[in-house]
């Protein structure tokens, strides 16, 4: 199979990275500097055992490939907001043989959140999904670092909305070949509302930096703690930290880079790199959407929504709030919430 990576950054990077270094054929896809840089000088992957450069065929689109080959399989490494273009682009793309992408291919959404694979499957007919448990780094145009070690990610696998076939258990071959762990499950999304739980914190960081001070913590563990009644009042299942470490174990360990420092988290990136978007509407404004739907007030996720959009929009540096002030703002938010729903109460007379 030929991997095409869609979305060349930071999780698109180091897989197609790791997959080529593996021998297995990979095609990336970028745009501005980012294709400028690979198509120059190709893709350089900082990991522990070194740094790697990568040689491989950069396009910005598929008419820079043609026709798609039968046996290609889509990788989406985009950001949830820039999905629906990405499915613009690949979705009609002829096929050898007849047909399109859409109609034929298989599409992984290697991405946060949970509505990225639920917009793909208006378009595509194959579509998986993937939980990303993969700690990497856009350092610069054409450079990427992944410090995990011994493996640099763990990928969860499965069809969507449910199941797994053959397909699936192909590409996770491919994958355990290739410094990742894979394991192909009937159930992904208990995987997936799990790890967007954690990343509810996203939005934390990149408001207000790392997540070190104790303030930063306790506000977090208050965000996602908003985040479990949400999920427990949809009747959203989802894996329990006791059974992430224990898949987890210690596969992998943050090793130092040289001449690559360990960044904040993909929210933080994007304010770092000053894209005018960020995912906060697919992470805290996911359960702020399912608090909607089933009644449950979800004040600090509103609230950390609303603040990363401003950040991305305004280009504002990434941790330049104060996390006292945001602490501030929470707790303003959620007396505001308690004193409108106390006033909606029957006075009982």
């Amino acid at each position: 199979m030929r991997y095409i990576i869609i979305g060349a950054g930071a999780v698109g990077g180091a897989v197609g990275g790791r997959l080529a270094g593996a021998g297995h054929e990979v095609v990336l896809v970028a745009r501005g500097a980012q294709y400028a840089a690979l198509r120059d000088g190709g893709l350089r992957l900082r990991v522990p055992e070194g740094e790697f450069t990568h040689r491989l065929p950069v396009v910005e689109g598929p008419a820079g490939l043609g026709v798609l080959r039968a046996d290609d399989v889509l990788v989406l490494a985009v950001k949830t907001q820039d999905t629906e273009g990405a499915l613009d682009a690949w979705g009609p793309a002829p096929v050898e043989g007849g047909g399109t992408a859409a109609e034929r291919l298989p599409l992984l959404c290697a991405q946060n959140g949970v509505e990225g694979q639920r917009v793909a499957l208006r378009r595509f007919r194959q579509v998986y999904g993937v939980c990303v448990w993969l700690p990497a780094t856009f350092v610069e145009p054409g450079l990427v670092s992944a410090a995990g070690s011994p493996l640099t990610g763990i990928l969860h696998l499965g069809g969507y909305p449910h199941g797994t076939d053959e397909t699936a258990r192909r590409i996770a071959a491919d994958l355990e070949k290739s410094r990742f762990e894979a394991p192909v499950v009937p159930d992904l999304a208990r995987w997936q509302y799990a790890k967007l739980l954690s990343n509810l914190a996203n939005a934390v960081e990149a408001v207000a930096g790392p997540l070190e001070d104790g303030q930063a913590v306790a506000l977090v563990e208050r965000v996602q703690a908003e985040g479990v009644a949400v999920l427990e009042a949809a009747g959203i299942a989802y894996t329990s930290p006791e059974e992430q470490r224990e898949v987890r174990g210690d596969k992998i360990t943050l090793l130092p880079l040289d001449d690559a420092p360990r960044g904040g988290g993909s929210s933080w990136q994007s304010l770092t790199r000053g894209t005018g978007t960020i995912e906060a509407d697919y992470l805290n404004g996911e359960i702020a959407l399912l608090g909607r739907l089933h009644g449950v007030p979800t004040p600090l996720n509103d609230l950390l929504q609303r603040l990363a959009n401003t950040y991305a929009r305004e280009r504002r540096e990434a941790g330049s709030m104060p996390v006292g002030e945001l602490v501030r703002l929470a707790d303003e938010a959620v007396a505001a919430v308690e004193k409108q729903r106390s006033g909606n109460q029957p006075s009982g007379k």
